[in-house]
């Protein structure tokens, strides 16, 4: 396995971790939901779900830059389904990202490429799906369906 990235984690109390990224980066409070934990900042599903979105929507922006495109910015809304396994333990059993663009879609000439190629780009959602089915939609901001 090559170098990747690292975090330290670290009981406060109870559910409550903090999470290290390192020297330059701030730490991260993470709690399990209540009524398990005490809800004081995001839970694993959440960071899980954050993760998957971000990569899409960073590996999106990159594959505008490299056809030399402007969405004039994009926003996510992601969603995972949690249920319950044969044992009655809880698992993510999807995830769904929907991705907006600011800009109407003639504006993008090439967008047809963009769509074709951003995913293969998300390490973290190509990783993913491996276990977990990531449902992916992109929508224009007339709010067209794009793929």
């Amino acid at each position: 396995m090559g170098p990747g990235p690292s975090i330290t984690i670290t009981q406060i109390e109870g559910y409550k971790f903090a999470v290290d990224f390192g020297s330059v980066l701030p730490q991260l409070v993470v709690d399990e939901a209540v009524p398990i934990g005490e809800g004081t900042g995001p839970f694993p599903e959440q960071l899980l779900v954050t993760a998957v979105a971000n990569c899409l929507c960073a590996s999106f922006v990159f594959a505008l830059a490299k056809f030399k495109q402007e969405a004039g910015g994009i926003r996510a809304e992601a969603h995972c389904a949690v249920t319950r396994n044969a044992e009655n333990r809880l698992r993510i059993t999807g995830i769904t990202v929907s991705i907006s663009l600011a800009a109407h879609a003639e504006a993008v000439p090439r967008i047809d490429r963009v769509l074709e190629q951003f995913q293969r780009f998300c390490t973290v959602s190509e990783s993913v799906q491996a276990g977990i089915p990531v449902a992916v939609t992109v929508r224009d901001g007339t709010g067209t369906l794009l793929g």
